[in-house]
């Protein structure tokens, strides 16, 4: 392929993915994908220990104690025990689901797709004294196929763990505490920002990827910014003026891969690229949580309504193409368009999250109803596909009796396409008018879902999670590239989830 016949090429997939018509349907499946939302938590343990007792366990055999255990494999055949003393920690966890839409789509169909993760952590006190420090590598295996991708289209992906399949390397850092209660800490290395920044705690219980990193960085920052499954080079600083009050501040490289040509997970396939000299991507966020470390409770009174809210921004120091118009000032659908696209410096947005504990069970106080949301948006609808999104919902903590590890939870996103991408649309449509008057050429406006939830706690190590989810208007209306007389028809996702922590 010629230098132009690439260049010719790459216009026609980012017109395809703002537009998704029909005639450019072929190029609108293979353009790039955005980053995708966060994996299912997972936390460092510093030994193994019985769950009901707390006392360390010894290795009874592969699949000893399972009733207790925190783990499946307990005590990883002893090596959680033999690294304890030297500060080194091991947590494994495999994520695993089928989902599938029975209406709907693009077609109907199922697939199997499944993330394993592995963190090690080396604390440097325990290691050789120096307190503070705290060592952080992590991988994935991501496995399966992708059901946004092959049956659905739409704009806020049904998993959080879809990705490209691939082993790849995801953080590499160091974090260190300073000054008195450990009141500033700084971290250096290789990045995930959606692990500390723009963080619904209550969202990590759905499956939903726009309940963790955001659709509208997911679409409007270079590679989809530097989340699941990627990362960037970064520092990020926590200061803490007091107990309720941290501020986060973040540098990173502006893109998580070398070129925002392609797959930016192909472009970076190991996740060893560490790019840096793509711009710079700045995040900045306060947070304010109540109750804080420390805080006091009058005598007779019951547990407090516990609440986190966070207010930010963030900036990209990358060039970013119009959607609607080229250099030149003329409609990128004309056919006197050069169609390269008009650049425009920098691209920036706003948020605010919240998660608002509103009652808890006075004699039971792990029995608790809590409701979050979130909103983003950015006034440079010019630059970015998605101007603003908001999602939110509700979660029920120990919903039924004998069940307090268990969650239910309802919640509901959506995705408003800009009207820059919109009046990209409408230039399509007119100026195909003539030629082809019979093809239909949709104007993408906005796309919504549902999602009902529950985790049912199996095991301390293992969770199930059947899953529901209903899309309005997938991928704000586009064309359906297997029938392109029709737009893509809402669906039902239903699904399966099973996390085991070994």
């Amino acid at each position: 392929m010629s230098y132009l016949d690439s260049v010719a090429e790459g216009r026609m997939r980012r017109r395809a993915a703002r537009c998704g018509i029909a005639a450019l349907l072929g190029a609108w499946a293979a353009a790039p994908r955005p980053a995708l939302a966060a994996p299912p938590p997972l936390s460092v343990p510093i030994t193994s220990e019985d769950t009901t007792t707390g006392a360390p366990q010894v290795s009874t055999g592969l699949l000893g104690n399972l009733e207790r255990s925190n783990f499946l494999l307990g005590d990883l055949f002893g090596m959680r025990s033999a690294l304890s003393p030297y500060g080194i920690s091991i947590a494994l966890q495999e994520t695993s689901e089928v989902l599938g839409n029975v209406t709907g789509g693009i077609r109907r169909g199922a697939d199997y797709d499944g993330l394993t993760q592995a963190v090690v952590q080396l604390d440097t006190q325990r290691a050789f004294g120096w307190y503070g420090g705290l060592f952080n590598i992590s991988a994935l295996q991501i496995h399966g196929r992708n059901l946004s991708a092959d049956n659905l289209g739409s704009l806020q992906t049904a998993s959080g763990i879809e990705a490209d399949r691939a082993t790849r390397l995801w953080e590499l850092w160091y974090d260190q505490k300073f000054l008195a209660e450990d009141r500033l800490d700084i971290r250096i290395g290789q990045q995930s920002a959606d692990q500390e920044f723009i963080v619904n705690p209550n969202g990590a219980y759905f499956v939903n990827t726009m309940f963790g990193w955001p659709v509208v960085p997911s679409y409007d920052l270079p590679g989809g910014g530097p989340a699941y499954p990627l990362s960037a080079p970064a520092v990020r600083v926590r200061y803490k003026p007091d107990n309720a009050i941290s501020v986060l501040v973040g540098l990173f490289s502006g893109s998580p891969a070398n070129s925002n040509q392609g797959d930016p997970q192909q472009v970076n396939a190991s996740g060893t690229s560490f790019p840096f000299h793509r711009g710079a991507l700045a995040i900045a966020e306060l947070q304010y949580t109540y109750p804080a470390l420390g805080s006091m409770v009058e005598p007779g009174a019951g547990a407090p309504l516990g609440h986190t809210y966070r207010i930010g921004a963030w900036f990209d120091s990358e060039s970013f193409d119009d959607l609607r118009y080229d250099n030149t000032g003329l409609s990128l659908a004309s056919p006197n368009s050069g169609g390269v696209p008009l650049s425009h410096h920098g691209d920036y947005s706003f948020y605010v999250v919240a998660d608002q504990m509103v009652w808890r069970q006075q004699d039971n106080p792990n029995r608790s109803i809590t409701v979050f949301g979130r909103i983003m948006g950015t006034p440079q609808g010019d630059r970015n596909l998605v101007d603003y999104s908001f999602n939110g919902g509700i979660v029920y903590h120990y919903p039924f009796a004998g069940r307090p590890d268990d969650t239910a939870g309802l919640g509901v996103g959506h995705a408003h396409v800009s009207p820059r991408a919109s009046g990209y649309d409408r230039d399509v449509a007119a100026y195909n008018m003539t030629v082809s008057p019979a093809n239909y050429l949709p104007i993408r406006s906005s796309e919504t879902f549902v999602e009902v939830s529950y985790q049912y706690q199996v095991r301390p190590w293992w969770q199930l999670q059947p899953d529901l989810q209903y899309v309005f208007n997938p991928g704000g209306g586009s064309a359906n590239p297997v029938n392109p007389s029709e737009r893509v028809k809402n669906e039902l996702v239903l699904g399966l989830r099973t996390n085991i922590l070994f």
